[in-house]
């Protein structure tokens, strides 16, 4: 037989785990003691500090920017086709993003010059596809549109012409 006794393990167990338990207890308290956790009077800040702080959440909440709305200005100066393109609409055919034909890509514009100039007007105006009306500029007029449209196409070998369209 062994010499192990069963009764006493238990009986050092039931005294260890209490024991551990308050001692760990007074580790934390002494240490949150030391380093002023728990308790312990708390200092009053200084007028200078008070106002240090005050002052530095006044310079935090100031606007960053400021925001001018312009006037709305006179009449429409209207823009050439040539104009608009370089301006607005090379943002996306300048690279063919979306799938937007390429300035000057007779091969991406092919399929598109032989729906027509109408067509092609139509949907610059309302927006097709990832495209959007008047692409992407609300002040633009259906003249200036079909001027651009013409210019752009007119660069990948189509022969429309943008008066055609003028009433």
């Amino acid at each position: 037989m062994s010499g192990y006794n069963q009764s006493s393990s238990i009986k050092e167990l039931i005294i260890a785990i209490p024991g551990a338990i308050i001692g760990f207890t007074l580790l934390v308290s002494i240490l949150a003691y030391l380093f002023g956790v728990v308790g312990g009077e708390k200092a009053e800040p200084s007028k200078e500090a008070t106002e240090a702080a005050e002052q530095k959440v006044v310079a935090n909440i100031q606007p960053v920017a400021t925001v001018e709305v312009a006037e709305a200005s006179g009449a429409h100066v209207e823009k050439s086709g040539e104009e608009i393109v370089k301006g607005v609409c090379i943002a996306c055919h300048g690279v063919g993003a979306l799938g937007a034909p390429k300035v000057g890509d007779a091969g991406d514009w092919g399929p598109r010059i032989a729906q027509g100039y109408e067509t092609l007007v139509k949907h610059a105006i309302e927006g097709i596809r990832s495209m959007p009306a008047r692409g992407g500029n609300a002040e633009l007029t259906d003249h200036e549109v079909a001027d651009a449209v013409a210019y752009m196409a007119n660069q990948a070998g189509a022969k429309f012409d943008a008066a055609s369209l003028k009433k």
